[in-house]
């Protein structure tokens, strides 16, 4: 059995519709392919993880002077642990960095272990807490910041 290649590449208006379906497998509030339109705006970028031509993960950022702060992070469930994860957060960290931003922010689930490993595991520390920032299930998220 040949084994799949992941690709990461920068996220472009055409992968839209498929973020958008990606978003409504993974969120429980996901945004909307009109609201995904900022991450191929001027204000914001976003990268893709790509297989066979499919998009199987995204993660987008947005930008405010020298910050830019993580919108997603998305891996389709058949495909995580297969390192696409790593790779967008390293495209997103690279493209923050080549625009001269000081800092990352990011707002992650409480109970979501294993995306904070992953944010720990590149540096990212807890900063905050925001009550129930997140509605359907409710629940606090941790405020995480990472200096590059």
């Amino acid at each position: 059995m040949k084994e799949k290649t992941y690709r990461v590449v920068r996220l472009e208006a055409s992968m839209l519709s498929a973020v958008a379906l990606l978003e409504q497998d993974i969120f429980t509030e996901p945004w909307s392919e009109r609201s995904l339109s900022l991450l191929v705006g001027d204000g914001a970028f976003g990268y893709a993880c790509v297989c066979e031509q499919e998009v199987v993960a995204y993660g987008g950022m947005l930008l405010s002077v020298d910050e830019g702060q993580i919108t997603n992070i998305a891996v389709r469930a058949d495909v995580r642990r297969n390192g696409c994860g790593k790779a967008i957060l390293t495209a997103l960290e690279e493209e923050a960095r080549k625009r001269g931003l000081v800092q990352i922010s990011l707002e992650v689930r409480v109970s979501n272990a294993a995306a904070i490993a992953l944010y720990e595991a590149f540096g990212y520390q807890t900063a905050g807490r925001r009550r129930g920032f997140y509605r359907r299930p409710a629940e606090d998220a941790f405020v995480m910041l990472k200096a590059l």
